[in-house]
């Protein structure tokens, strides 16, 4: 695991000696499960803030949708609906906060905000404005690996290093410091069930790319089709899934159930990382 101290605009966030959670904070009417539970200002600010005190060290903010078949909004849209959060979030909060956002434009006014960390589901390769606006506000990004189809001609894990390592070279031309990049493998994006756990059960193999790692697999499909659960019912699949990533050396883990997630981490970082608070 890669020891080091990531600089989130100010917010010192340890990497490799901890494990840290994000926290899913989505502020759309349709996102698969929590969609209209907190597009009111007043309820976002409060699950926010419940989120950090349960244990989360991040805090991703969504204004639209990424569910399969999801209804795309426009730039002035998703900013309407994210700027009163933002404006308050910074302010309360004590934790950095990202924005789960694939469009430059969305991007850049999240920034000049004060907005810490962007994450982009399209791994800076949707929106090729992306890079140079992060670089230009020396924010750290986490780049994922995403496809609009699940065909894979090589071996699966290959494709998406590639992906990947495309999206690396992206980010570093344009002035991103090699230090601000996360990888995220996109579980549930442009991946079949069985392509899914294939990636979860070959996670250790991202370790090779020498950067932070993200997952994101709470409530996912994959989870709900083993469970036959529906998306409120899956804590207990994702935090099998928190806990199969801290031992295969992932760091920051994107989720809806901060504190059930957080309790199984302490164990998890207890043993596997040795940690001794």
């Amino acid at each position: 695991m890669r020891n080091y101290t990531l600089n989130c605009r100010g917010y010192k966030l340890p990497l490799g000696t901890q494990s840290h959670l994000m926290g899913i904070l989505n502020i759309t009417p349709d996102s698969f499960s929590d969609g209209g539970m907190y597009n009111s200002l007043e309820k976002s600010i409060e699950h926010g803030q419940n989120m950090v005190r349960d244990g989360a060290s991040i805090i991703d903010i969504g204004g639209e949708s990424t569910r399969p078949g999801f209804q795309p909004i426009t730039e002035d849209e998703e900013i309407q609906r994210i700027a009163p959060v933002i404006e308050v979030l910074l302010k309360e909060l004590n934790v950095p906060l990202s924005l789960d956002t694939y469009k430059s434009k969305v991007a850049q006014f999240a920034l000049e905000q004060g907005v810490q960390i962007i994450n982009d589901i399209w791994g800076l390769q949707r929106d090729l404005e992306m890079a140079s606006i992060i670089a230009h506000f020396q924010a750290p990004v986490i780049v994922m690996h995403n496809q609009d189809h699940t065909h894979y001609e090589q071996d699966i894990i290959t494709e998406m290093k590639t992906f990947l390592a495309q999206s690396i070279e992206l980010a570093l031309k344009a002035g991103i410091k090699d230090e601000n990049i996360i990888l995220d493998p996109g579980i549930g994006f442009g991946k079949t069930f069985a392509q899914n756990l294939e990636v979860l059960a070959r996670l250790r193999e991202f370790n090779d790319l020498g950067y932070p790692l993200l997952l994101g697999t709470s409530r996912k499909g994959f989870i709900g089709k083993i469970l036959d659960l529906p998306p409120q019912e899956r804590v207990e699949g994702t935090i099998a899934t928190t806990v199969l990533g801290i031992s295969h050396g992932f760091d920051i883990f994107r989720v809806h159930d901060v504190k059930e997630n957080y309790r199984a981490l302490i164990v998890t970082d207890k043993i596997v990382r040795k940690r001794e608070d």
